[in-house]
């Protein structure tokens, strides 16, 4: 696909604090029907900027528990203390992310950290793309080492450019992660789809396979292992992620906009997926997202030699993804 590069570098904007999701979604809802996605539109060229930013020990320690990562010992002692109170028995996730239970972050834990300001910027009146129906189709993740828990961050997000796709207008949107001393520790690229009718002829590129056909063309990993998701996966995964997004949470909602159930947050498929393969501490990760998890359902997880994938019923493809070192 072409992508237009940006005209000058994004300027940076201070913010004091991470943007409530609630009203930015509501905003980006209202402010949706009158968009008017293009590959050539203009975008924002502003960096927010997080300087201080530090991690919800309670929030992560949800997060680890909903995705299967190991819990890290500042969220579980928060999480002992809790439950203590209230009589509950805690629980760890799985051990196959090296370097993470032990003061670390999970690999995909930043994306959630910076959301919160990628959405500020889509739901802008400046982003040319509709924030409902956006899908988000791609994610690339560079860790350089692992991230500690403690102390402060200093986290950027930008959209770095628009694309054509055969389908309507693809935009990339940028996540980095600083140390204190400012060297790049965690970096990510995340691609989300506005669906509409190309006004002109799109650019040349190899055809994509319908989800259902890549099921059947793509031959399956070996299965590793089975998962049956609960109806409340959605809502879970958004209480700790913060991801409210009504098609995640209530069947009703979802049907809505087409769907028969409720469907599972696609970065919940690949954190609990990386939770199972593991990684190294400097690693890139690619995904790319095939198709929406019905909730409740039933998922296979395939992994060999870096790759991993989930699939559903009848060979479904739903997630392919690589590990790779950095």
């Amino acid at each position: 696909m072409a992508s237009v590069p940006p005209a000058a570098p994004p300027t940076s904007v201070i913010l004091a604090r991470s943007p409530a999701l609630a009203p930015l979604l509501a905003r980006g809802a209202l402010l949706s029907p009158v968009k008017r996605p293009h590959p050539d539109a203009a975008f924002p060229r502003t960096r927010l900027v997080l300087p201080s930013l530090r991690v919800d020990p309670a929030r992560l320690a949800a997060y680890e528990r909903v995705c299967g990562f190991p819990t890290s010992g500042t969220g579980q002692k928060q999480e002992n203390r809790r439950n203590a109170e209230t009589g509950k028995t805690g629980k760890t996730g799985g051990t196959g992310e090296t370097g993470e239970g032990s003061g670390a972050l999970p690999l995909t834990y930043p994306h959630v950290l910076g959301f919160p300001a990628a959405v500020r910027l889509m739901s802008g009146r400046d982003f040319p793309l509709p924030l409902l129906g956006l899908v988000h189709t791609s994610l690339e993740i560079t860790r350089h080492r692992t991230v500690p828990v403690t102390g402060t961050h200093r986290l950027g997000v930008h959209v770095e450019g628009l694309a054509s796709h055969r389908r309507g207008t693809e935009a990339t949107v940028v996540t980095g992660l600083r140390s204190p001393g400012g060297d790049l520790v965690w970096e990510s690229r995340s691609t989300y789809l506005a669906r509409h009718r190309a006004s002109g002829p799109s650019s040349p590129a190899r055809p994509v396979p319908r989800p259902e056909e890549e099921s059947v063309t793509a031959r399956p990993l070996p299965v590793v292992d089975a998962w049956l998701l609960a109806g409340d996966t959605g809502r879970r995964y958004g209480a700790a992620s913060g991801d409210r997004n009504p098609i995640h949470l209530h069947p009703l909602a979802a049907r809505l906009f087409g769907f028969p159930r409720a469907i599972a947050h696609g970065m919940w498929t690949v954190a609990r997926c990386l939770a199972a393969h593991g990684a190294p501490e400097a690693v890139t990760v690619r995904a790319d997202f095939k198709a929406p998890v019905l909730l409740p359902g039933t998922v296979t997880y395939g992994a060999r030699d870096g790759r991993f994938e989930l699939r559903g019923p009848g060979g479904l493809l739903h997630l392919a993804g690589e590990v790779r070192p950095a």
